[in-house]
This record gives C-alpha cells, sequence and structure tokens, in this order.
C-alpha cells in the first residue's frame, strides 16, 4: 500500500523521499528472491493510510478485479502489531473482498500461542508493537493453514528478509539459527469467521474452525 516511508525513527538520517527509494528497492530484491515477477506499490501516504481507506479499498478491488485470485493474504485485524496501516490494510482488503461476494478465499496472518511465548520478548524488546496490547495467539486447531518451512525454503525466506535490512535489521542481530527459527512458521485463519470483529475480541477470543 505505502512504500514505508515514514517508518524510522531517524528522520533526519532518513527523511521520507530518501527512506521510500531505499524500501522500494529493499522490497524489489527481496521479491526477486522469492521469485515474484508481478509486484505494485500503490504510493498511499505511510502513517495516513486511514485518511485514505476508500481509495485503499478501490485499489485493492481493481487489483481483485485483474487478478482474479484463488487465495488472497493479509494482516489480520490486530495488524499483526497494532499498526495503524496494518489495521487499515485489513479493513480495506476485506471491504473490496466482500463487496465483491468474497471470490476466492481471504486469509489473515497471525502468530500461535507457541510462537509468540517464544519470541514475544524479542518483539517487545525490538518496540515491534505499535500500542499497549499484545496478541495471545492461536492454537494450531485454529488455523486454516500453518507451515513450518525448512531447507531450501527457509534458506529462501531468510535470504529474502536480509534485503529488507531497513525493516529486519534487529532480527538479523540474532545469531542465525534463532533468527530461522523467528521466521520460520506461516499461520493463518480464515477470515470468514472473524471480519469484522472488534479488534480485542478477536484476540482474545478465536474461535476458528478447522482447516
Amino acid at each position: 500500500m505505502t512504500e514505508g516511508e515514514r517508518g524510522t525513527a531517524d528522520p533526519d538520517t532518513w527523511p521520507p523521499n530518501r527512506l521510500g527509494r531505499l524500501r522500494r528497492c529493499e522490497a524489489a530484491a527481496a521479491m526477486a528472491v522469492l521469485g515474484v515477477d508481478d509486484h505494485r506499490i500503490f504510493d498511499l501516504p505511510d502513517g495516513a493510510l486511514a485518511r485514505q481507506e476508500g481509495r485503499g479499498r478501490q485499489l485493492v478491488g481493481e487489483l481483485i478485479d485483474e487478478v482474479r485470485p484463488d487465495t488472497i493474504l493479509t494482516f489480520g485485524v490486530d495488524g499483526i502489531t497494532f499498526h495503524p496501516d496494518h489495521i487499515t490494510v485489513n479493513r480495506c482488503v476485506t471491504a473490496a473482498w466482500q463487496g465483491r461476494g468474497t471470490p476466492g478465499r481471504l486469509l489473515y496472518a497471525t502468530s500461535t500461542i507457541e510462537h509468540l511465548a517464544r519470541f514475544g520478548s524479542f518483539y517487545d524488546r525490538w518496540g515491534s508493537y505499535m500500542t499497549d496490547e499484545r496478541p495471545t495467539g492461536a492454537r494450531p486447531e485454529e488455523l486454516t493453514v500453518h507451515l513450518r518451512l525448512e531447507g531450501r525454503d527457509l534458506d529462501r525466506k531468510m535470504a529474502a528478509l536480509a534485503t529488507m535490512v531497513s525493516q529486519t535489521g534487529l532480527a538479523l542481530s540474532l545469531d542465525p539459527e534463532t533468527f530461522a527459527a523467528s521466521v520460520a512458521e506461516e499461520s493463518f485463519v480464515d477470515a470468514v469467521t472473524v471480519a469484522n470483529r472488534p479488534v480485542t475480541h478477536v484476540i482474545r477470543n478465536l474461535r476458528l474452525h478447522d482447516a
């Protein structure tokens, strides 16, 4: 949705125009590692997506119409880290999907209870969460998709993340084994059962059907 041009604690060194250019390059490099050949940035304002929610919904809707995906992945209603832009992305994607009759399936990224128990302290130390709220995580039986990457797949993901150093620099400071363990899991819940519920309710009371 954005370039992430305001995502820094040091705007003097990284003014928006400079950071935006860097993050475009980082994203392109990560997509190349993953073999993604269709990557788009909508250039909506970082940190102010809520004021552009209508435009965001329109852009996502047009993309759905063009691509006709069988599966859409996006942030959960908590934005993973309670980032307001991430939460707005969830609303834009969900509304566009619903407005088109819910084509295909929509999955929300989440963390498992096990993952948060192991790595939640790292996220707190890095200042990843944008509010005082914390996710409690989903149980394995609540997940629609749950992958544990290993071997070449995990190596490729780690390589892609390493290209996005302006966002992953702190994580890369971990020892390689811990870093690999922290990114090896991919977990998603089905949006059908959680769309439009209040964030705190979803975080504390996930009740999802099995895959």
